[in-house]
């Protein structure tokens, strides 16, 4: 059910116009665990393009301090 809701969140964001202009973390962050997953990060396609970069120790996730690299 916690998947459900996360990618029912998910499809939601994507789908609004300002998802592609969602820039805060706290708006990437949908599940609130403190970091942008991959899966968060697809709705922007400019931090998606840039993720592995940011993603400075490999984790598959983005920090506040590695998105503020951004």
């Amino acid at each position: 059910m916690k998947t459900l809701n996360k990618t029912l969140a998910l499809i939601a964001l994507a789908s609004s116009s300002a998802a592609f202009a969602a820039t805060d973390f706290n708006t990437l962050d949908v599940d609130g665990n403190g970091v942008i997953s991959q899966s968060e990060a697809a709705v922007d396609a400019k931090l998606m393009s840039q993720f592995s970069e940011l993603d400075t120790d490999g984790n598959g996730e983005l920090s506040k301090q590695e998105f503020s690299e951004a």
